[in-house]
């Protein structure tokens, strides 16, 4: 199945926009998240895990405590593509506020 092409800095910029809890440019996006508790982050790396798969796009997770790092970006495409923004919104369905 063929990827998406890599957006443009416009199209990262207005997606942006309806990502508040992100930020990045067309070189990648990310979202940092404080969970209630060590466990409640690992419980979050795991739902993250699974929409990943299901999509087979896979973000890089930094964990420190209590703390995730998400960034996402389609190494493929060398940027942002829409199957990044895709992802981005299925972690916020996934994490608090």
């Amino acid at each position: 199945m063929p990827r998406p092409p890599k957006l443009s800095t416009d199209e990262v910029a207005a997606a942006l926009s309806r990502l508040p809890s992100w930020s990045g440019d067309v070189d990648g996006i990310e979202r940092t998240v404080e969970l209630a508790d060590f466990r409640a982050a690992v419980d979050t790396i795991v739902a993250i895990a699974a929409a990943a798969e299901e999509m087979d796009h896979h973000p890089d997770i930094d964990l420190r405590w209590r703390t995730l790092r998400i960034a996402v970006v389609s190494h493929s495409a060398g940027g942002v593509t829409e199957l990044d923004l895709e992802l981005a919104r299925r972690v916020d369905a996934l994490l608090p506020g």
